[in-house]
């Protein structure tokens, strides 16, 4: 009986082999139960050691479809188009919208030679950072920047219960900690010493120095019975609370602290980008460009000083109608709680990536048999697959993949045993999901170039070199994925008319103090 079961399967596998590509390529109820057909040993999830020619042949049609899918709406064409879509979509929201496109109070780019001790704060949902910065000036030795002394505190869930007045209270703790040993910054100082703050949750900024506190979600209490409450007053009473002699002059977000830094630094600084958990930019823009409800009630000083502003876009908010869904986005989507709200981050950011790379290889092991066909349990849970570790996982180029494979195995276990061409077509799949990401944001950037250089009157090709800073953990630390974007970009400058290099991603070291000292620094030069 044995031989004949035997015989009949390899009739089997002859027969399909010849209609494979074909049947493959409908839908997936037919690869299903080709599978079935072809090897009922996968669907039961026992283990295949030995994969036959047909089992190969399915991994690898399967493998050209996902790359298929991921790459064909990121060619140049294309690209130019969806640039361009975003771009019309960037000028519509520069009129009309009142959650992004938001011009802030910072106008004014910095000289480079401005000089100074300031104290910068940056609060993020797990860390609060408090840095001493001395501003020495560009033309010195050295970077210009300098921080004297620096302190991080963890914000722990304890710390983000901390209701009202309390939270703030913890802040002047923290910062008292951090000056302790300082001249600067007690009573018994000259001046108060200068402050600025990298705030990471949203406020409905009213001055360069003050908001009005909203809602800081993530679980944090401090804005409960404060909605509404100046943020620079509260920051300034706790630390008055505790007798430090210091003066918040300026409130910025990430994205326009990071253009700041490195504005600072280089003079061509015009945009910049974030992309870690989330992604956004900011871009410097002329203020005729903005329709004049966007900026609310400003101080008509202010509108005589302002010929350009640091506009923060809230980049994850478009893309809507234009961006190159495959089945695995709209699986995503079908699941997520507001789907339609921030689209591009769907696409680009590390909240997302591991989890669309998820989705692809769990199809991928149900209907090819990768993995022996068997999906480890924790992959059946949705964001199981974290951006850092396909991260890790591409990283590894040795010939056996064995810190790869470790690494998979340690986070998601299972009754197979992985082959080195089992991680090797998940780092295939990780790396079409993480290059179409690359692309899509240099997209996304170029429309911004674009929208800047018509608004500014310059062509492509007078387009002068322009730096975009940027920082992030996936554009820090993913492999190759600055790089994919930077040539991306090269070759969307070029397909336009200027010159590859025009645009250039930049690291921008400590982004969120130096730019918060920066933005105070600035205040000073006026």
């Amino acid at each position: 009986m044995q031989p004949f079961i035997a015989a009949m399967t390899k009739v089997r596998q002859v027969f399909y082999s010849a209609f494979l590509r074909s049947l493959l390529r409908t839908r997936s109820w037919l690869a299903t139960i080709l599978r079935f057909w072809i090897s009922p040993n996968v669907l039961k999830g026992e283990n295949v050691d030995q994969p036959s020619n047909v089992s190969r042949q399915r991994v690898e049609l399967f493998l050209e479809e996902v790359k298929d899918l991921f790459e064909k709406q990121t060619r140049i064409e294309k690209s130019l188009a969806f640039s361009n879509g975003m771009k019309k979509q960037f000028e519509v929201r520069l009129v009309e919208s009142d959650i992004c496109m938001l011009p802030s109070y910072n106008h004014q780019l910095p000289a480079g030679h401005e000089c100074g001790n300031y104290l910068a704060l940056d609060v993020g949902g797990s860390t609060f950072r408090v840095a001493l910065i001395e501003l020495s000036g560009k033309k010195t030795e050295g970077d210009g920047c300098n921080i004297l002394r620096s302190k991080s505190f963890k914000i722990d869930a304890g710390v983000r219960q901390l209701k009202g007045l309390l939270f703030f209270d913890w802040m002047a703790e923290r910062i008292e900690s951090t000056l302790s040993g300082q001249p600067e910054g007690h009573e018994d100082s000259g001046d108060p010493l200068s402050m600025g703050l990298s705030w990471s949750f949203p406020i409905q900024q009213t001055s360069l120095r003050s908001g009005l506190l909203l809602g800081m979600g993530k679980g944090f209490m401090a804005a409960n019975g404060l909605l509404g409450q100046d943020l620079g007053d509260l920051i300034q009473g706790a630390c008055s609370r505790k007798g430090l002699k210091v003066q918040l002059n300026a409130i910025v977000n990430d994205s326009s602290a990071t253009l700041l830094s490195k504005a600072y630094l280089d003079p061509t600084t015009r945009f910049a980008l974030i992309l870690g958990t989330g992604v956004n930019a900011a871009v410097h823009l002329p203020v005729h460009i903005l329709s004049p409800g966007k900026f609310g009630v400003r101080p008509s000083s202010w509108h005589d000083s302002a010929k350009h502003v640091i506009v923060n876009t809230e980049l994850s908010m478009f893309g809507a109608g234009i961006l190159p869904y495959t089945k695995w986005d709209k699986l995503l989507l079908s699941t997520h709680h507001n789907p339609d709200f921030q689209p591009l981050e769907h696409f680009v950011s590390g909240g997302y990536l591991g989890e669309i790379t998820r989705l692809v290889l769990v199809e991928g092991i149900q209907t090819t048999g990768l993995f022996g066909g068997v999906v480890p349990e924790s992959l059946e849970e949705r964001y199981s697959l974290e951006t850092e570790t396909i991260s890790l996982i591409e990283s590894d180029v040795t010939s056996n993949l064995q810190s790869a494979t470790k690494i998979f195995t340690s986070r998601h276990p299972s009754s197979h045993e992985p082959s080195k061409a089992d991680i090797q077509a998940l780092q295939l799949i990780a790396s079409y999901v993480t290059q179409r990401a690359a692309r899509v944001l240099a997209n996304s950037v170029h429309a911004l170039w674009s929208l800047r250089n018509e608004a500014e009157q310059i062509t492509p090709s007078q387009s002068k070199h322009t730096l975009v800073a940027y920082n992030g953990s996936v554009l820090e630390n993913y492999p190759s994925f600055r790089n994919t974007c930077q040539n991306q970009l090269d070759s969307l400058v070029e397909a336009s008319g200027g010159r590859p290099g025009a645009i250039e991603l930049m690291y921008a070291e400590e982004s969120s103090l130096l730019g918060a000292a920066v933005a105070v620094a600035c205040l000073d030069g006026e």
